[in-house]
């Protein structure tokens, strides 16, 4: 479309303070004489475009000029710098100069302080924050990756996979990604993930367009659904982990959850975190496997 091209020509004009119209012409794919068809365009259209002829000339935007805020609704401006302000918290590299240049083209005063975002979890490592920015790289690039992998039930297994999308759902980053193992279309959360690698070898893989995590979760368990009490002294817990659409409140005040889990070590191991304040009301085999799990907890001490 020309909308989004000439826009794209005044974010390269803004980048470079030179460059000719066969410079332009190649990154955009179009011939030079669409390039400078659109310079004219944007010349009507108010945009101060110099051009200088002979060696060492070519196109600029006028010194001094930034994108006025009527090409952008103040809405979609603060979406543009949230934005950035996200893909600032994930490490994405000069995330943090190219939030600076793009506040100064809508002619602002950046107060960053107002918003931080850290995706990060508590106590997370340099090396664990630095996976995003090399996850982002090779699904762009369409690297093949290898790494260790932690699963939910406990056993650790090593992947190589075809890198097809980030996630970010329900509090954490999931890689959407292609097994070579298993031969289909599997979701790894990024926390579980140790020892990535980025191989130099390419793929041509791309994510179906009808693809949706729910569906293949739905089809791969048999979930019980769970019937959980929590104590009110750990209410501000339970608004924090389920939708409040799970949640009753009862007469003596604990909080009543339904929620479909898998009977697994991770979801034991999940409702532990919880200590004293959850009773397991249903399904009654997963009341006993909590029971025996927690006897072994006091047999060790």
């Amino acid at each position: 479309m020309q909308i989004d091209r000439l826009i794209q020509i005044i974010f390269l004009l803004l980048r470079h303070e030179n460059i000719t119209a066969k410079q332009l012409a190649q990154d955009l794919g179009v011939s030079t004489r669409t390039i400078y068809r659109d310079i004219n365009t944007l010349s009507i259209a108010g945009i101060p475009i110099t051009s200088q002829k002979g060696y060492g000339g070519g196109l600029s935007l006028l010194e001094g000029f930034a994108l006025d805020k009527s090409y952008f609704t103040q809405e979609e401006q603060s979406n543009i710098i949230q934005a950035l302000q996200i893909l600032k918290s994930s490490n994405y590299p000069d995330a943090d100069r190219t939030l600076n240049k793009v506040a100064g083209l809508f002619s602002h005063t950046l107060q960053s302080d107002w918003l931080e975002i850290d995706f990060s979890y508590w106590g997370s490592p340099e090396k664990e924050r630095r996976n995003m920015t090399a996850l982002e790289r090779a699904v762009i690039n369409k690297y093949v990756i290898k790494f260790t992998y932690y699963n939910s039930e406990l056993t650790i297994t090593e992947q190589t996979v075809e890198p097809l999308k980030l996630l970010f759902k329900s509090h954490s980053w999931y890689l959407i990604a292609f097994s070579r193992r298993r031969e289909e279309i599997r979701t790894y959360k990024l926390s579980r993930i140790r020892n990535l690698q980025i191989t130099d070898q390419l793929f041509d893989r791309t994510l179906p367009a009808d693809f949706s995590l729910t569906p293949a979760y739905q089809e791969e368990y048999n979930i019980p659904l769970f019937k959980l009490r929590f104590s009110e002294k750990i209410a501000y817990k339970v608004y924090d982990e389920f939708q409040e659409e799970y949640i009753k409140k009862l007469e003596d005040g604990t909080l009543e959850v339904s929620f479909r889990y898998q009977l697994s070590d991770w979801t034991f191991l999940y409702l532990l975190s919880f200590g004293e304040y959850v009773e397991i009301i249903e399904p009654v085999e997963a009341r006993m496997l909590l029971k025996e799990k927690a006897q072994k907890i006091l047999a060790l001490y």
